[in-house]
């Protein structure tokens, strides 16, 4: 059997996620590589991943993918990791500079604005150096780990998930698992929800957390208890229906302005039947 080519985000945020694939119960069927959201998709749409674990916003512009279930990088309250950070008050920024590493952030700075806050910015792709950004622009919006690190009382910051949360009501979803329709029918001996959605669960646990919040306190220059807070507390792990509301709201929001191509209809990989006994 071929092993199949997983591309994964190298932020905190999936560490859970992965955790069985790094610990050796899911590892030996998958090749694995590490990238920032943005890659991610694009590996997917290239052909040179099967499974990876996409911005949102991506699913609108890669065809025949289907969806892993029940499993998301999403929030139902602040999520610390995807910030507007400005030089000036919300009313008064005129010009933002949009972090390249994902399209699902860069998408809903769009749509808050274009909805919520006003039209008449200028949005400008920019690579996520917060200094570069805030030297030729009012705001800089930046995510994952390099947001965790922000010193937030030198700025105004406005965390995106809590104002969409705020403004629509619904949760917000950053990412979720999809595999090419090809490799999943290439591979039917593989539960690939199962495996997905077990790997989360022991990704969890306590004891898979404390080693989690250990290991990354020290790559980010954070408190554990900080590591701790935003695993558990801030990051949703379920796509639940609550979710797929936020989801496709989302969707017919950046669709309205012109953020996004208009969404296709969700396609699940499809649960193996239990066998008649």
């Amino acid at each position: 059997m071929s092993r199949l080519r997983i591309s994964a985000i190298s932020y905190l945020n999936t560490a859970p996620l992965m955790w069985d694939f790094e610990h050796g119960r899911a590892g030996k069927d998958f090749d694995i590589s590490y990238t920032i959201p943005s890659a991610c998709a694009a590996a997917l749409k290239a052909g040179q991943a099967d499974i990876g674990i996409i911005p949102a916003a991506a699913y609108t512009t890669i065809p025949d993918l289907v969806v892993l279930p029940g499993v998301a990088i999403a929030a139902r309250c602040a999520v610390r990791s995807i910030l507007l950070v400005s030089k000036v008050p919300l009313d008064g920024i005129r010009t933002v500079a949009l972090d390249t590493s994902s399209m699902t952030s860069f998408a809903l700075t769009k749509v808050l604005f274009e909805k919520y806050y006003g039209t008449g910015r200028t949005f400008t792709p920019h690579a996520p150096d917060l200094d570069a950004m805030l030297r030729s622009h009012d705001a800089g919006l930046l995510i994952g780990d390099p947001a965790l690190q922000i010193d937030r009382s030198r700025y105004y910051t406005y965390d995106l998930a809590e104002e969409w949360i705020r403004l629509t009501g619904k949760p917000f979803v950053f990412a979720f698992w999809a595999v090419r329709s090809a490799a999943a029918i290439a591979e039917p001996s593989l539960d690939l929800a199962q495996i997905f959605q077990e790997s989360r669960d022991r990704g969890l646990k306590e004891e898979s957390l404390a080693e989690i919040c250990r290991t990354w306190s020290q790559r980010l220059d954070l408190t554990e208890s900080d590591v701790r807070s935003y695993l558990t507390d801030n990051i949703y792990y379920y796509l639940d229906p609550d979710c797929l509301e936020g989801m496709q709201l989302f969707y017919e929001y950046a669709h309205a302005c012109g953020a996004l191509p208009a969404a296709s209809s969700l396609r699940f990989l499809e649960l193996p039947r239990p066998v008649a006994t």
